[in-house]
């Protein structure tokens, strides 16, 4: 099954005539006679999408869309209406409640599909962004959600993409007072150069041609904009000037987020508008706490540097190429010496700097290719790829040498702090018994060898025994 539908209908033979229309394209149906019913319905298995009359028994579809957005596990539900063509007044108010859009009688059975593909389709990749913002809330990496406002939208950017010049600039002229949104123009030609020269805007509109063919071409357009690493999630209305059911649905199934079917009006189009700006706010904050805590699972958070995590299946991966490319790499484990004193003596404030100045000290002794992670405390893992063992043990003395001569200024301490490092170093690949060694064993070793220096003195470099 594509999905399951709730349709709402007082009227049963509209209920019947919607439900083969949406089995025979595969989805599951269930049915609800008045509001009650079908918030009843929702409750109890929520449906990926809701067709429901414009007047119910209970309540209108208004009425409905304001239920389900007052209820925080439906707030989302797609709502598709259907009314007959005398009930403007109701029509709007449903979308102004929430209506993802208002279809009206005759339906047209591909019109209708394609709005119930591209509604699920929209709903489920919501879905999946929720489930990964989900994930990073619980371990405490996302940011506190941010509210959709006047001042938003006063701050979005929206194009018109519309191949007559004048009607766009009358277009924009009725639209701004409504839509409070920075409006600038463009022809088809224009849209794509514009985005990359001036960043990508909020929202599309794009405007259909009235005659056919020039029209399917236009929905190129909407592949091209969606295929574009700037564009893709860039909100896109299409307005037919010229009612073509075939070609909405296709423009749904391109990638348009919503349709107007009947032309220009300033008011539908403020509020088409609005939602699609409000769903990208949405998506584009869950984009953004995704990808912090994508970032917060593998950097550390007070040097920058890579974390454990992130660390040693990139060095199962050097080990693996130099195996294959039969080229030498290098492993250290350094650790700062006497680094509890340093928490101790000046307080946790002067060891944090000391760590991050450490990191920065590190970086600039290492190849950009090279790999310099913190995986405990105050130790830190340096991973070089295609590096021998004389160039190795150069690189580790030159840290000891960085990190032991300079002192570290770090604040409410009158005089530089004097820190020193060892170092315990491996080389690979290496072999044991005519097999080469796992990137554990040599880490190992490289482990062994600092517990070495350590023992020895402090502030040096040591090599693991197979390396010597």
């Amino acid at each position: 099954m594509q999905g399951t539908i709730l349709i709402a209908d007082a009227i049963a033979t509209n209920r019947i005539a919607l439900k083969v229309k949406l089995c025979a394209a595969y989805y599951h149906v269930v049915q609800a006679e008045n509001m009650e019913e079908a918030l009843t319905c929702v409750r109890d298995n929520p449906p990926d999408l809701v067709i429901c009359a414009l007047t119910l028994p209970g309540g209108g579809a208004a009425d409905l869309c304001r239920a389900l957005k007052a209820s925080g596990d439906s707030a989302q539900l797609p709502v598709l209406a259907i009314g007959n063509g005398d009930q403007a007044v109701d029509r709007f108010a449903a979308l102004e409640a929430g209506a993802n859009d208002v279809l009206l009688k005759p339906l047209d059975c591909t019109l209708l599909l394609g709005r119930a593909r591209s509604l699920i389709r929209a709903r489920n990749a919501a879905d999946e962004w929720e489930m990964r913002d989900d994930t990073s809330r619980a371990l405490g990496l996302a940011e506190p959600a941010a509210q959709f406002t006047a001042e938003f939208t006063a701050r979005s950017h929206c194009v018109i993409i519309h191949s007559d010049s004048a009607m766009s600039v009358n277009w924009a002229k009725h639209l701004r007072p409504q839509l409070r949104a920075r409006l600038t123009l463009a022809n088809p030609e224009e849209a794509i150069r514009a985005a990359a020269a001036n960043g990508p805007p909020d929202a599309f509109v794009l405007v259909l041609p009235q005659d056919p063919v020039p029209a399917t071409a236009a929905l190129r357009l909407i592949s091209t904009l969606r295929a574009n690493a700037q564009t893709r999630h860039t909100g896109l209305l299409v307005v037919q000037l010229a009612p073509d059911a075939a070609l909405a649905a296709t423009a749904l199934d391109l990638g348009a987020d919503d349709l107007m079917t009947e032309g220009f009006n300033p008011a539908e189009m403020a509020l088409r508008l609005h939602a699609i700006l409000r769903r990208k706010r949405m998506t584009d904050q869950l984009r953004d706490t995704v990808r912090t805590g994508l970032k917060a699972a593998v950097f550390d958070p007070l040097t920058g540097l890579h974390n454990r995590r992130y660390a040693l299946p990139h060095l199962d991966h050097i080990a693996e190429h130099a195996l294959e490319t039969a080229r030498p790499f290098s492993v250290m484990v350094a650790d700062l010496d006497h680094f509890k004193g340093i928490n101790d003596r000046y307080g946790h404030a002067a060891g944090d700097s000391v760590l991050v100045q450490t990191a920065e000290r590190l970086r600039n002794n290492l190849r950009g290719m090279d790999l310099v992670a913190r995986i405990g405390g105050e130790e830190f893992l340096i991973v070089m790829p295609g590096t021998n063992l004389a160039d190795a043990e150069k690189t580790a003395a030159a840290i000891c040498a960085d990190i032991g001569n300079r002192g570290f200024v770090v604040p409410g301490t009158p005089l530089p702090i004097h820190v020193t490092i060892s170092i315990g170093l491996s080389v690979g690949p290496m072999e044991e018994e005519g097999r080469p060694l796992s990137s554990e064993a040599l880490m190992a070793q490289a482990d062994q060898a600092l517990y070495a220096a350590k023992t020895h003195g402090r502030n040096r470099v040591n090599l693991s025994r197979p390396a010597a």
